[in-house]
């Protein structure tokens, strides 16, 4: 089953970086309230960025690398994915 690793804007311009087995749904929660603590607050979110992987494993350590990026790194990996 694949995986997916996705980076929300926030209301006020934030990053938040997750992974989830069913993008749609996990964005539904977010914007639900229903999401991370730290989308509660900062809603409504929008995807910007998405990868599909192909197991668990390899999503959370996508996630990992990529919470680890500073946000100029992040907001230059979303813009390379939209010129994709």
């Amino acid at each position: 089953m694949p995986a997916y690793v996705y980076i929300l804007r926030c209301r006020d311009e934030s990053l938040y970086t997750g992974w989830t087995n069913d993008l749609e749904k996990r964005l539904e929660a977010h914007n639900s309230g229903k999401g991370a603590k730290y989308t509660r607050g900062r809603g409504p979110v929008t995807l910007v960025y998405s990868e599909t992987l192909s197991t668990k494993e390899e999503a959370l350590h996508r996630e990992c690398e990529i919470k680890k990026m500073t946000k100029t790194a992040k907001l230059a990996l979303i813009k390379q994915n939209m010129k994709e």
